[in-house]
């Protein structure tokens, strides 16, 4: 592994095509619900990076059969919607709170004991906002710092769960699929209400394995599954990661001279705040090639150089966009004007302090430009990037924005690199592969 990378100048743009790796969100949940089925499911570009192979891992653990064909094709067959077995040890969520959250909410409602671990960094991130809402139905986790932290365990809740209404404070996939995936088991119907509609793509899947979710307004409800109405569908195909297009978006639009289509692109409507956003800043795209596939909506995106304005955004639109904003964070650095963001605040317990990295990390190469505010940042854009040595802290997101950022300056030399592994293990080769 490499512990220190150098990412150069960028001199004459980006030109070429991208295949877009699959969604980390979609690709969680098909090993998941294809792990409650009874008859196989071939899953096609999967994304075969860290957190999605925790996932695997995992429904390895509880008895599911899995077999990978090549690493983004696998084929997932489960022992039935009653069938997950005790595991024979503690499951090991690796970096991944996804993993842990959504498994959480399974697990909660199985009639055996299970425990998780995970590395340092998932250690301290929180979990009490999914334990809080399943304990309500009845469910019994245990661990660190009341209940909210690494390691946890999961004990069979006495007498099953019970379906509760819950106003969550904040719109959160991962509390909401959670409840969702507990709520199937549960002895009545379960609805999950949140601010602003988080990304639906459990609820999606859900419908393609005969679980119907109804929702009304911003709540969601799902009623208890009968285990002869689960049905896994013969194929799931993940279209690509709009979190992971995100940083070629912006690399298109901010490199002099680039012109990029990026192939086969999720444009799912709760994910697609960062083509509003960079539409706002004056960005030249246009989606191609619309389809549906699997309940999913793609697209193939057209990015071309161009420049960009200052924009403000907050709390109605970041459930759409949190995990692009620190490459959104990129492009403000390089538009004319200030942008500020605000309604940020989940920013803060991500795999680090994502905030207080953006702030210490782009001001190496552009000092003083970030400033943050309790849930957000302001960024002066249009000042001087200069080539300077940043950390990663070992989170991807972290990592990716860096590059770009140092690409369209004088360069940067990023101290662990090697964390893109978690999202796209490709990405450094794209970068050299599109300069040409």
């Amino acid at each position: 592994m490499a512990e220190i990378m150098t990412i150069d100048k960028v001199c004459r743009g980006l030109q070429g095509e991208v295949a877009i790796p699959g969604d980390k969100s979609i690709s969680h949940r098909s090993v998941m619900l294809s792990g409650l089925g009874s008859t196989p499911v071939h899953i096609t570009n999967f994304l075969h990076a860290q957190d999605c192979l925790s996932t695997v891992a995992c429904l390895r653990a509880l008895g599911a059969e899995i077999e990978f064909q090549s690493d983004t094709e696998l084929t997932v067959k489960g022992n039935g919607f009653h069938g997950l077995q005790e595991p024979g040890t503690v499951i090991d969520a690796g970096n991944s709170g996804t993993t842990l959250r959504l498994m959480m909410g399974l697990l909660s409602a199985q009639p055996f004991f299970s425990a998780f671990t995970g590395d340092a960094s998932l250690h301290r991130r929180p979990m009490g906002r999914v334990a809080k809402p399943l304990s309500l139905m009845g469910a019994r986790i245990y661990g660190r710092e009341g209940n909210s932290k690494l390691p946890l365990a999961v004990v069979p809740a006495e007498g099953g769960l019970k379906g509760i209404s819950y106003e969550s404070p904040v719109a959160s996939a991962q509390v909401k699929s959670a409840l969702l995936l507990a709520g199937m088991y549960a002895d009545g119907p379960t609805t999950v209400s949140e601010p602003f509609v988080s990304r639906d793509h459990t609820e999606r899947m859900l419908a393609a394995f005969g679980v119907p979710v109804r929702r009304e307004g911003t709540a969601v409800t799902i009623d208890s599954v009968m285990a002869e109405a689960y049905k896994a569908p013969a194929a799931i195909e993940v279209p690509g990661d709009i979190s992971s297009a995100a940083y070629w978006l912006v690399a298109g639009s901010v490199l002099p001279g680039s012109k990029l289509l990026l192939k086969n692109v999720g444009v799912n409507e709760t994910r697609t705040g960062i083509l509003e956003v960079l539409e706002q800043m004056g960005a030249k795209l246009e989606l191609v090639n619309e389809r549906v596939s699997g309940g999913e909506a793609a697209a193939d995106i057209c990015v071309e150089a161009g420049p960009l304005k200052g924009t403000e955004f907050g709390a109605e639109i970041m459930p759409r966009l949190i995990d692009e904003i620190p490459i959104i964070a990129v492009a403000a650095l390089l538009a004319e004007g200030d942008t500020i963001i605000t309604g940020a605040g989940e920013l803060r317990v991500k795999e680090t302090d994502r905030l207080a990295a953006i702030e210490q990390e782009f001001n190496k190469l552009s000092p003083g430009a970030v400033e943050t505010i309790e849930d957000g940042l302001v960024i002066h854009g249009g000042r001087p990037i200069q080539k300077a040595r940043c950390f990663t802290y070992d989170d991807h997101r972290i990592a990716m924005s860096l590059a770009i950022l140092g690409a369209a300056g004088d360069g940067v030399v990023l101290e662990r690199p090697d964390c893109v592994n978690i999202s796209y293990p490709a990405f450094y080769g794209d970068l050299e592969r599109l300069r040409g």
